[in-house]
């Protein structure tokens, strides 16, 4: 053989070896092999007839209920959270690159006599608010303070009413979607002014009303399954998703429940309302890349339709005591594009029946599974 040729075949096999090695190294993830994204096909829509949760798959009365999305801080002086238990549905993500988490809480079938503190909204959470076909409520919003055109930032979203919103403002609670009743309120003896924003979700769906807002909720949802037999379990599990710091979070997979036990910067993680410990059924980890777009603002590619380049990534998911790859989706061109959850073979993941918890990491943080059987 030329030494030309050998020469070509060298690089060549450098260039994968690289190429291979970042691709592991984005998740963080040890002994892996890279797969393949497929996206299956976009949204086949389900039509939820009821009387199920169309996002936890779970029965209740207000199953046809339009959802509440509430925006929720992860700072740790204003933990515990209060309401997370009752949710269909939560998802964190950084709102400072490898920094600062923050939440966002969809309730559909339960309506916790309140929920806090609540916090200003970013981009990132609205298209995936819009998505579920839910009533956004944040505490503010980001806005800019540079001078450009906040097109992009939930400023500009809520002023063009991109979504249907109940925005709390800093001015001790007054919604500045004006309703004759106001469901923001500040908290009494909270240490931090900041943390003392709370809202009532009773309020808050009287106020959509009175707003005129539909109250029909219209996502088709999320298919289900049947959990396994108790006999079928693992004994039990550890899952860590790394985030920063205090923001990194834990679960204990406990076999009895079928649910996955959550530990918050080392604490047990509570409901402030009840005292019950979350324990989402349902965890799905997504990779998705955070870049800083204007001061203290960052954007994650979630496919939203105003910054992003990508709308899908890798995923692993968490229920049965089991772990399963695949990848998301959430098409870029729709700001009410489903987010869609897809297994290896590119099949939407059926979850079992309960809260489903959204954790969106960043290549390179780390996630870690530890089954014992």
């Amino acid at each position: 053989m030329e030494q030309k040729q050998k020469t070509i075949i060298i690089v060549i096999a450098a260039v994968i070896l690289i190429g291979g090695g970042f691709f592991l190294s984005r998740s963080g993830r040890k002994n892996r092999q890279p797969i393949e994204i497929k996206n299956g096909s976009l949204e086949k829509e389900i039509k939820n007839d009821g009387p199920v949760s169309p996002i936890s798959g779970l029965a209740c009365d207000n199953w046809n209920r339009r959802p509440i999305a509430v925006m929720q801080p992860g700072d740790v002086t204003a933990r515990p959270a209060a309401g997370f238990s009752e949710a269909d549905m939560v998802i964190e993500m950084p709102v400072i690159t490898s920094s600062v988490t923050r939440l966002m809480a969809i309730y559909a079938c339960n309506t916790p006599p309140e929920v806090g503190s609540m916090r200003s909204s970013r981009h990132d959470f609205i298209h995936l608010a819009k998505g579920l076909d839910a009533i956004f409520t944040p505490w503010g919003r980001s806005e800019s303070h540079s001078g450009s055109d906040p097109i992009g930032l939930a400023q500009g979203i809520l002023d063009r009413n991109e979504v249907d919103n109940i925005n709390c403002n800093q001015d001790a609670g007054k919604s500045s979607n004006l309703c004759s009743t106001s469901p923001c309120f500040r908290k009494e003896g909270i240490a931090r002014g900041v943390d003392s924003g709370y809202g009532r979700p009773a309020g808050f769906f009287e106020c959509a009303k009175e707003l005129g807002y539909r109250l029909e909720n219209q996502f088709g949802g999320y298919p289900h399954q049947d959990e396994i037999s108790l006999d079928e379990r693992i004994k039990s599990g550890h899952l860590r998703v790394a985030f920063g710091g205090p923001f990194a979070v834990e679960y204990d997979y406990d076999r009895e429940s079928n649910s996955y036990l959550r530990t918050w910067g080392n604490v047990e993680d509570t409901d402030r309302n009840n005292g019950n410990r979350i324990a989402p059924k349902n965890i799905a980890v997504l990779f998705a890349r955070s870049d800083q777009i204007e001061g203290q603002y960052n954007n994650v590619q979630l496919g939203d339709p105003w910054y992003d380049e990508s709308d899908s990534g890798e995923a692993f998911y968490y229920f049965n005591g089991q772990e399963k790859q695949g990848s998301w989706k959430k098409d870029k061109s729709r700001i009410d594009s489903k987010l869609t959850f897809y297994d290896e073979s590119g099949q939407e993941i059926k979850f079992v029946p309960g809260q489903i918890w959204v954790e969106i990491l960043e290549p390179g943080q780390n996630l870690e599974w530890e089954p014992v059987t």
